[in-house]
């Protein structure tokens, strides 16, 4: 294809995928102040337990502001498979055999473990919050701002969702040959220390069950992408000793 037939395709891709993504912006809209009231829960739950806690629009187009944010971020999420889809029909093409194994099957495992880990995200959030707003003084009370509230519970359930998908990346470098897996597990003991750094972070310090919640399977999935990164060493080393038998054999040398 010429320069300028990949433009072409390039630009139907993208014109799919906007249209998908618009259509998921404006059922996102709709759906809008139902989430608010879901994200609120935790901050509704500080104020009828008797505390002081409040959710404040500073002025008068803050509200519209917010809901148009949620809109483009839900449009984005149930549109994910379409503009997904998109950019793979795009790119397969371009790639070898192997290649496009390789991507289907990080897409394929890295998606599930994402919402996975939006989901564990989500679980500890209303924790989190009773916890960093127990620091109040009884004498004070807490008026959030409600953009800032919603891009904290946006940025808390992503950074989860990413931390359950970079095993997958572990998995993927080792594909490539990058990183073998002598390495992943030669570093065990530090990878599990960060674990328990972030999930500490993440979570109440009296909240145990949120903890293991968070760490449990994110040190099974670190433990998982070692051995699969083993098994591929594995068959890859066997591969590398036939190839250089046949080798051998062709040479007329002893094996």
């Amino acid at each position: 294809m010429s320069i300028g037939g990949h433009l072409v395709e390039l630009r139907r891709r993208l014109f799919i995928s906007a249209i998908a993504v618009l259509i998921g912006v404006v059922v996102g809209f709709f759906l809008s102040e139902f989430l608010i009231i879901v994200m609120s829960a935790p901050v509704r739950a500080i104020e009828e337990g008797q505390g002081r806690a409040f959710l404040n629009f500073a002025n008068v187009t803050s509200a519209f502001d917010l809901r148009m944010k949620i809109a483009l971020t839900v449009g984005i999420v149930v549109a994910s498979p379409v503009w997904l889809y998109q950019i793979w029909a795009y790119l397969v093409p371009a790639l070898t055999r192997k290649e496009v194994g390789v991507a289907a099957g990080f897409v394929s495992a890295a998606l599930p473990l994402f919402l996975l880990g939006c989901f564990a995200g989500w679980y500890v959030l209303p924790h989190i919050v009773v916890l960093m707003l127990g620091f109040t003084p009884e004498a004070a009370g807490n008026f959030l701002d409600a953009a800032t509230y919603y891009d904290f519970v946006l940025k808390l359930t992503i950074a989860v969702g990413v931390a359950f998908v970079l095993p997958v990346f572990l998995v993927l470098l080792n594909a490539v040959g990058v990183l073998a897996a002598s390495s992943i597990i030669r570093g065990w003991r530090w990878a599990i220390l960060v674990i328990v750094i972030f999930t500490a972070f993440a979570t109440p310090a009296a909240d145990v069950v949120s903890m293991v919640v968070l760490a449990v399977p994110m040190i099974a999935l670190y433990f998982a992408a070692y051995g699969v990164a083993y098994l591929h060493d594995r068959r890859a080393a066997k591969r590398r000793a036939r190839e250089a038998g046949v080798l051998l054999a062709s040479e007329g040398l002893p094996g």
